[in-house]
């Protein structure tokens, strides 16, 4: 049962995640309500691997999609922002779904034999909408122009750059769920948006997570500043929401938080470089970079 002031981290990160991927393909509040009220109802808001014996068929993640029925694989199901990707597609098929009732919209979607069921959660979604708009506008609202923003507010340091440990590491991980949003750390250009993943000299993919066998930067984008510098974000769990050539502003959304290619665990992998061309040799510490900026991380 879900209480309003009983929700895991986990939880408060799912809901986010599906009212921000609706939110970003422009959708109205309603259909975040009719997404979160049908994740209420399925999962409580998490995210449920197979249950065994308990488990309603092949039935996975937030929404309880099915491989059988074509929702995707079940990695992919088990993402988030893929399957809120998928709820969404699903539901804009549906004629009429903007003035239709939550339950009846709901269950247009995920055909289950307990379609009246989502109605209950109405009232907690609707709620859950008002306070996570509050939220998502006040994190993404404009910021001057030159301004620069934490890339991943609150997530905490867990691999420095250059340690002894690692003394190729030309970034700062930091760790966050699957799924959290990333904005962009100021005003700037996109100059470079790829899948760079290999394993043992083959090509990886960038849809599925990486492991510390693959090599390269999974899912990235990188950031050319007006100031010469540059910003690099790597492990993304999808292709990045920029494209080569786009404009962006600090506290844009970007893309989220994955583990694809050189990567053993959900993480953002933050670089910082003294120019454009993005190498190695003109990489900075991140911590400083920052700091010289006004943003530091949590340790």
């Amino acid at each position: 049962m879900i209480e309003e002031t009983e929700l895991s981290d986990e939880q408060i990160q799912n809901a986010i995640t599906i009212y921000t991927v609706g939110a970003e393909r422009g959708l109205p509040d309603q259909a975040m309500v009719i997404a979160l009220a049908t994740a209420m109802q399925e999962s409580t808001l998490r995210n449920l691997g197979h249950l065994g014996e308990a488990n309603d068929h092949d039935s996975l993640g937030l929404f309880q999609q099915r491989p059988s029925s074509g929702w995707g694989t079940p990695e992919q199901i088990q993402d988030p922002v893929y399957a809120s990707t998928k709820f969404y597609d699903k539901l804009e098929t549906i004629s009429g779904w903007e003035s239709m009732p939550v339950t009846e919209a709901a269950q247009s979607v995920q055909i289950s034999a307990f379609g009246d069921a989502y109605a209950k959660w109405e009232p907690l979604a609707r709620l859950a909408v008002g306070l996570l708009a509050a939220i998502v506008n006040c994190e993404t609202a404009d910021l001057p122009k030159g301004a620069w923003t934490n890339p991943l507010p609150g997530a905490p340091i867990v691999s420095g750059y250059r340690t002894g440990e690692r003394p190729d590491h030309d970034g700062l991980d930091l760790w966050a769920d699957k799924g959290t949003t990333i904005y962009a750390a100021s005003d700037g250009t996109v100059n470079r948006v790829r899948c760079n993943a290999t394993l043992y000299g083959a090509g990886y993919s960038c849809d599925i997570d990486g492991s510390p066998e693959v090599r390269g930067c999974g899912w990235y984008m990188q950031i050319a500043h007006p100031d010469g510098t540059l910003t690099r974000y790597c492990h993304m769990v999808s292709e990045p929401l920029p494209e080569v050539g786009d404009t962006v502003e600090a506290g844009d959304i970007i893309g989220y938080v994955g583990s694809s290619g050189n990567s053993s665990g959900p993480h953002l992998h933050l670089e910082a470089h003294t120019s454009h061309d993005a190498s190695s040799a003109d990489a900075t510490d991140p911590l400083s970079y920052f700091a010289d900026r006004g943003i530091s991380f949590s340790s």
